[in-house]
């Protein structure tokens, strides 16, 4: 099958996803399902999957709009959601969700897509991707609905750690900021924080501290601060 990082349109070269195609609770088939419809969707996309041929060159082979702009990378194990993220940085180099991200740092791929288990996910991209210079500690984002003209509010951290102090929040709010601002065309995207209540009384102290941290770069990054949500 023909890889999608030769491919061209008249425009411009491909964005390559590289998916972990055993990842998730539905299975392949699931996820070559919305990989088919997201090029419907994005003629400018390519994809390389990840997991054993023998069982997606049949499922790909059924959607016509992955013809010739997917690649299929023959690896046999998969990453379940029972696995430690300890164990499988380990011994999970033969694995789907291994292999997707090695695409990535690779740069055979500009970003891996999985929808398996998370903490093997964050471990092994910490690892074998590392973090941008300056990052303390990466986040998990979610797209959280609102009734804004955008549709969507960006919600971070939802899960990649449990603790978090004032320069993490500052950090976490920063990368708000950027995702919002490329992702959802926002010149000036406005930034709340997270507590038990609005009033400026509550919460522990390092929201407090946040607070301060978050509303002094406001300004500098280009955003407002709304306060306490």
């Amino acid at each position: 099958m023909s890889g999608p990082s030769s491919h061209k349109d008249s425009r411009t070269e491909r964005i390559i996803l590289s998916i972990d195609a055993m990842g998730g609770d539905q299975g392949p088939a699931a996820v070559v399902a919305g990989i088919a419809r997201s090029a419907k969707a994005n003629p400018d996309i390519g994809f390389i999957l990840h997991g054993p041929e023998t069982v997606l060159s049949p499922l790909v082979a059924r959607k016509r709009s992955l013809q010739g702009i997917c690649e299929i990378r023959d690896v046999p194990d998969v990453v379940s959601m029972e696995d430690k993220p300890s164990q499988v940085v380990r011994s999970g180099k033969s694995t789907s969700m291994w292999s997707a991200i090695e695409a990535v740092r690779t740069r055979d791929a500009d970003v891996c897509v999985s929808c398996g288990n998370t903490g093997a996910l964050m471990a092994m991209s910490m690892i074998r991707l590392r973090k941008l210079p300056g990052i303390y500690r990466p986040a998990i984002a979610i797209l959280w609905p609102a009734r804004s003209e955008q549709g969507f509010n960006v919600m971070l951290d939802v899960g990649a750690d449990v603790r978090a102090d004032a320069k993490d929040l500052l950090q976490y709010a920063l990368m708000g900021v950027s995702y919002a601002r490329n992702g959802l065309n926002l010149s000036r995207p406005r930034v709340g924080l997270l507590n038990v209540g609005t009033e400026e009384h509550k919460g522990k102290q390092e929201l407090h501290d946040a607070a301060e941290l978050i509303e002094a770069q406001s300004d500098a990054a280009m955003f407002e601060y709304v306060g306490f949500v």
